[in-house]
């Protein structure tokens, strides 16, 4: 008899995001594998916070994508980011998710219930009873430490409400997964007793490999060939500290063949596009995103990617989605991350350059050094491939995880 799998997400395609694409992958690997999946989440809104148009007005809607049985519950989405909008966002979900279950065939036997928004964990604790199924639930950001650490949270009731129910979600799970080391060391020495399982985010390496003639999306968007690209895609974010990026293009403001592009959308894009206007940048660009079938094309576009977070000893234990892709295709990486990442990728995988978090001048040596050097470009990219097949490929992932999924039904 088939295991029958339930993921539990706010985040899911269409949307495009870090969260989406890594449940989608792996959901898709293990129904492969014979697992029933299904998913239950949100009417897809983010990051823009606007139901999509084909969704807007509905309750609940049921849908097929790649076989997986997907259903989707109501939202409430403001673009204020007001705290309490914030809530009414996670609350809401929380409760049509739990209404929902109703639509969700038969029992199960886990629950996979993906952390930020930790609220979530209401909802998914209730269905795992209701549906005699094991929980599982996977953190993929440390809450609410990362938000009182960011200011997103500041209130102490709510903090202290927060850690007692990220508590008691973790005492209630049979499987707790993190996706990073760091979180998953978090986890452990708070809750020895616990079963904690390193599920990291990867790449599907057949999909994204060096394509370096495939030079489409340069020349659509009137780039040369000449022309010398420093790329970052992805959330235009408060975490991320884009700013350093316009800081640095500024002592290239002379340059004609160095442009530096940012592709995405989010809630610091507006204040990021006047702080260009201010600097009057010419070779800096701002793009939307693209779909994730299309990213490919721009990645095999690029010279570089510029990966930064701000300098807060809470990202010493993040591991940025986009360095996947990245890496797959060759593209070396300029990193603005300490701890776990600058490990990983620069000192162990030899993927890339690493610069201090907020540090313009160190930047901007990066950014020199693989203009004068374009050899390390090929270096870096060629290492990078070989590191995240070996390490970070999506199917050995899957593989892994489902031998864990075997282990804990018997």
């Amino acid at each position: 008899m088939k295991l029958k799998l339930l993921i539990l997400s706010q985040y899911f395609p269409p949307e495009i995001g870090a969260p989406q694409n890594r449940l989608f992958e792996l959901a898709v690997r293990l129904q492969k594998k014979g697992i029933d999946v299904s998913i239950l989440t949100a009417m897809p809104n983010y990051p823009n916070m606007e139901v999509q148009d084909d969704y807007k007005g509905l309750k609940h809607h049921y849908e097929e994508m790649d076989n997986l049985k997907v259903y989707r519950s109501s939202i409430y989405v403001s673009k204020n980011t007001s705290i309490v909008s914030r809530l009414k966002n996670y609350f809401s979900f929380v409760w049509s998710s739990y209404k929902n279950r109703k639509k969700l065939e038969g029992n199960f036997d886990f629950i996979l219930c993906e952390s930020p928004p930790l609220f979530l964990g209401i909802s998914a604790y209730l269905i795992s009873k209701s549906k005699k199924a094991k929980l599982i639930f996977n953190v993929s950001d440390l809450w609410p430490e990362s938000a009182e650490k960011l200011g997103i949270v500041n209130n102490k009731f709510l903090l202290k409400m927060a850690t007692y129910l990220e508590e008691f979600f973790y005492k209630k799970s049979a499987l707790i997964t993190g996706q990073t080391q760091g979180i998953v060391k978090n986890i452990k020495d708070r809750f020895p007793n616990k079963n904690v399982y390193w599920l990291p985010n990867g790449v599907d390496s057949e999909l994204f490999k060096p394509d370096n003639k495939n030079q489409k999306w340069r020349v659509e968007n009137g780039f040369t060939q000449q022309d010398i690209l420093f790329f970052y895609g992805g959330i235009l974010g408060h975490a991320q500290g884009l700013e350093i990026i316009i800081e640095a293009s500024k002592s290239f403001k002379g340059q004609k063949n160095i442009h530096f592009i940012l592709m995405g959308a989010g809630p610091e894009k507006e204040k990021l596009m006047a702080l260009k206007e201010t600097y009057k940048i010419e070779n800096f660009h701002f793009l939307d995103p693209v779909k994730k079938t299309k990213i490919g094309e721009v990645i095999s576009s690029i010279d570089a990617s510029i990966i930064p977070l701000k300098k807060l000893p809470l990202f010493e234990g993040a591991i940025p989605s986009k360095i996947f892709e990245n890496l797959a295709m060759e593209k070396p990486i300029i990193l603005g991350v300490n701890g776990e990442a600058k490990e990983l990728f620069i000192e162990k995988g030899k993927c890339g350059l690493h610069f201090e978090p907020e540090n313009v001048d160190d930047l901007v040596s990066c950014i020199n050094k693989l203009i004068a050097k374009p050899e390390l470009k090929k270096q870096f990219g060629e290492s990078g491939r070989k590191f995240a097949k070996s390490h970070f490929d999506r199917d050995i992932l899957a593989n892994n995880f489902y031998d864990e999924l075997i282990s804990l039904k018997n």
